[in-house]
């Protein structure tokens, strides 16, 4: 298995990052979060987590250790996948996944798509004895803005996420004003704003 991947940062997309490494570009599926970080041309380590199936092989890069160890952590409750893994890292931190479970917290679960009330209450029940206790990790900065036009970015990364085109098209009207304010969109914190949102409704 690939345990991390160091080199060039060759594209950047609204769900993964190609990473050049010995000549060989690697796509790799990241967070908002993690691609925010990303700058093309540059060099990068992201750690990974490969997941194998019968017609695809699709590397997940992460920002550091803990993001992949809660990814690979909460695959192992009922019903989340890779994909839902990601979602729940695309709108949650580890540190704020740790808190929900430990205290029960249907509500902030279920601001995840694809995460219902069942499948909340099923989670915080088969990860609650693993999946440590909360501690004090610093929420990560923001990043660099991807380039073009920032609605249909956002609105490509919310529904690449799970959400639908209406939920999207409300979450985007909400952060205009934000974006108003901004020289240049920023697109990664823009979506983060989109993600918060959608969360609290």
């Amino acid at each position: 298995m690939i345990a991390f991947v160091r080199g060039t940062v060759a594209a950047l997309g609204l769900t993964s990052a190609v990473i050049e490494v010995g000549g060989v570009g690697l796509e790799v599926q990241c967070t908002p979060n993690t691609l925010a970080d990303l700058r093309r041309g540059t060099e990068t380590t992201l750690p990974t987590s490969m997941v194998v199936r019968e017609d695809s092989l699709t590397l997940f890069g992460f920002a550091d250790e803990d993001e992949k160890q809660m990814f690979e952590l909460v695959q192992t409750a009922s019903g989340v996948g890779p994909k839902l893994a990601q979602a729940m890292l695309a709108v949650l931190s580890p540190e704020s996944i740790r808190r929900a479970v430990a205290a029960d917290d249907v509500k902030t679960l279920t601001a995840v798509p694809g995460i219902g009330q069942k499948g909340a209450q099923r989670i915080i029940l088969e990860l609650r004895d693993r999946i440590g206790a909360p501690g004090s990790a610093a929420e990560r900065p923001a990043g660099p803005p991807p380039v073009g036009t920032w609605q249909a970015q956002v609105h490509g990364g919310l529904v690449g996420l799970g959400w639908s085109g209406k939920e999207a098209d409300k979450a985007i009207a909400a952060v205009v004003p934000e974006a108003e304010g901004m020289d240049v969109p920023d697109v990664a914190r823009l979506l983060r704003l989109a993600l918060q949102t959608l969360s609290k409704a």
